[in-house]
């Protein structure tokens, strides 16, 4: 089974579009098998007080300012949705409330996610359940109930889904990856499960997929330098290149677990397996 290949691009691009396609063509040529935004509708996720607060950025002083210029405007979503279609490759978005799920419906999408702070949301998971969609569901900074919770309603929709393990600390510490949980969540609930990662470097996200991992989001950025608070958990071209191509090798040595002479080694066996003093032995 191949791995399934996110890159979230999430808010990376920084509200500009051209950011977006360099980041949607590089993900396509690296061989991701999608590419992943996030929607909000600001002044349903936020408070007034959050909004109305100081928070220096490049598009203002306050909080508002910044959130607003990390948006996409139906126009750019249109234009998203050109270009996967042009660089053969799968988007989808993170909705964070239900008017901005309802806004993804226009397009013709194969797959949802959930973000792990709506985990709990459980209106909006209900809503996304109802499409019927193949969906992402990221467990950070949850308990087990909540995550039963979450699975219950998928599964009353009949909503196909999977599980993904993720910590929710950016960056995320080797120490703190507890990626036993991929296990864990497998037994529990007896569907597939992925992980998605904030570490630095590849090698917990490659370890995960020697777990079985079904699938691996990872944040991508142009420049870990840019602006944005995900930048420093994300992997730049070259190294999320390489980590999707190792985990194909990885893949391809799993093998299928079954016990068998292979035909590389009977060249070797006719050498190396009968010594010759055991077939001179009485």
């Amino acid at each position: 089974m191949k791995t399934f290949i996110i890159a979230e691009i999430g808010i990376n691009h920084n509200g500009e579009m051209d950011t977006a396609e360099k980041m949607i063509k590089t993900s396509a040529g690296l061989g991701a098998n999608a590419v992943k935004f996030q929607k909000r509708s600001i002044d349903l996720v936020y408070p007034p007080e959050v909004l109305n607060s100081d928070r220096p950025s490049p598009w203002g002083s306050s909080y508002r300012e910044q959130k607003e210029g990390l948006e996409f405007t139906k126009e750019d979503y249109d234009n998203i949705d050109k270009l996967c279609k042009y660089y053969n490759i799968h988007w989808f978005a993170s909705a964070w409330d239900i008017p901005s799920q309802k806004f993804m419906r226009q397009y013709d999408l194969k797959y949802n996610k959930i973000a792990s702070p709506m985990l709990t949301v459980l209106p909006l998971l209900e809503e996304v359940a109802t499409e019927g969609k193949y969906t992402f569901i990221s467990t950070g900074m949850s308990t087990m109930e909540e995550v039963q919770a979450a699975v219950n309603i998928f599964k009353k929709h009949d909503c196909p889904f999977e599980l993904m393990h993720c910590v929710s600390s950016y960056p995320l510490k080797n120490s703190d990856a507890n990626l036993r949980m991929i296990q864990t969540l497998r037994e529990r609930f007896g569907c597939n499960v992925g992980y998605s990662g904030h570490e630095k470097g590849v090698q917990v996200s490659l370890a995960a997929v020697a777990m079985g991992a079904t699938s691996i989001e990872r944040h991508l950025t142009l420049d870990r330098t840019m602006y944005g608070s995900d930048q420093s958990a994300s992997l730049e071209p070259v190294g999320f290149g390489k980590m999707v191509r190792d985990i194909r090798v990885i893949e391809e040595a799993m093998g299928d677990g079954v016990k068998k002479i292979n035909a590389a080694e009977l060249s070797a066996r006719k050498k190396l397996a009968s010594p010759y003093w055991y077939n001179n032995y009485e």
